[in-house]
């Protein structure tokens, strides 16, 4: 019977160029960087971020969790060398080398550059050989390497800057919101990559999925500083939640102001202050239901695969459900991830 079945079609798939991490040379001895009640900000005087007690080792994975505007890129930023302790005490190796990603080097990336133009500039001495070799391991082929980057794709140059980060083998990579640009195949290549990395991560993603399988330990942004989070991505979501519920609470046992006194003219009535929540709010019910239609879908899928008729028909309608179930899931995950970003902002705009 099996040998009676029709040849079942591998599906064609693009190849996904891997991500290169190069892992530190020599490791440096612990801790890479020390911060004893420090505090960072903009103004002197007035910190973003204070009573700041936290280490790091080389072989630490922290996922930085917080709302919108809670300090975390303000805390990426000090911990990689571009804004100084306003006090306290920040120690660092003074060897420590540092790969720091953010989403405003792809915003100001000169649109008339291209890879090879910037790949020339970092590497001087290299010959051209080498330099198009490089980008094309690192994705970008021949018809890409002289590309303006106002030409290539959002994924196309996150891809770039994730690789010229990394290069010179860090001790210390700190990636701000690094798969907001990259596809599935992509995203699952940055992990790996990620997984193959011998040095220190702190990871600052509302990708959920990357955040569980890169981080072993949390730090919360929170209140106006940063402190190790006892907990997982779930009991985060969970006190998301819940601190919005509590803030939708607070404002509704809020007494309205007594009105004033009477006279003669009274002044027109001046509207009431309200946070715009509304938009966030109606965000929230949309990723929410979009959450719940996938989760269906997926649920329709499995009982599919279950089935064992399923797989005494067509069998290349059970490559196409496993197919289907793969990318049901991925939209899952995404579907979960913007909720969950929704919902930290609501609390950050009630707060």
């Amino acid at each position: 019977m099996i040998a009676r079945l029709p040849p079942v079609s591998a599906s064609a798939r693009e190849h996904t160029a891997p991500f290169l991490l190069p892992s530190p040379d020599k490791p440096l001895a612990p801790p890479l960087l020390r911060l004893e009640n420090a505090a960072v900000g903009y103004e002197p005087g007035r910190p973003v971020l204070k009573g700041l007690n936290l280490r790091l080792d080389l072989d630490d994975r922290i996922g930085l969790l917080g709302v919108n505007g809670a300090g975390k890129s303000t805390f990426a930023r000090m911990v990689a060398g571009d804004l100084a302790a306003q006090s306290g005490e920040l120690w660092r190796d003074r060897r420590l080398k540092v790969g720091w990603f953010h989403q405003h080097q792809i915003e100001a990336l000169d649109p008339e550059e291209t890879p090879l133009d910037i790949l020339r500039r970092r590497l001087p001495e290299a010959s051209e050989a080498a330099r198009r070799s490089r980008l094309a391991q690192w994705g970008l082929g021949v018809d890409k390497v002289e590309t303006t980057a106002a030409n290539l794709s959002g994924g196309e140059r996150a891809r770039l800057l994730l690789n010229l980060v990394a290069m010179e083998a860090p001790h210390l990579l700190i990636l701000d919101e690094p798969t907001n640009h990259l596809d599935i195949d992509s995203r699952r290549a940055l992990l790996d990559a990620l997984n193959d990395y011998e040095g220190a991560v702190i990871l600052i993603t509302h990708d959920r999925s990357l955040m569980e399988l890169v981080a072993d330990r949390l730090w919360l942004a929170e209140d106006g500083t940063v402190r190790p989070f006892d907990g997982d991505v779930d009991d985060y979501a969970r006190r998301v939640v819940e601190r919005a519920r509590q803030a939708a609470r607070d404002v509704a046992k809020t007494p309205e102001p007594s009105p004033p006194p009477a006279v003669a003219e009274p002044p027109p009535a001046q509207p009431r202050t309200k946070a715009p929540t509304g938009n966030a709010r109606r965000r929230v019910e949309a990723t929410e239901a979009a959450m719940e239609r996938a989760a269906a879908r997926l649920a329709e899928l499995d009982a599919a695969l279950a089935d064992p008729a399923t797989f005494s028909g067509d069998p290349r309608r059970a490559a196409e459900l496993g197919k289907a179930r793969s990318e049901a899931q991925a939209a899952l995950d995404a579907a979960e991830s913007a909720w969950l970003e929704a919902v930290e902002a609501l609390e950050a705009l009630r707060a």
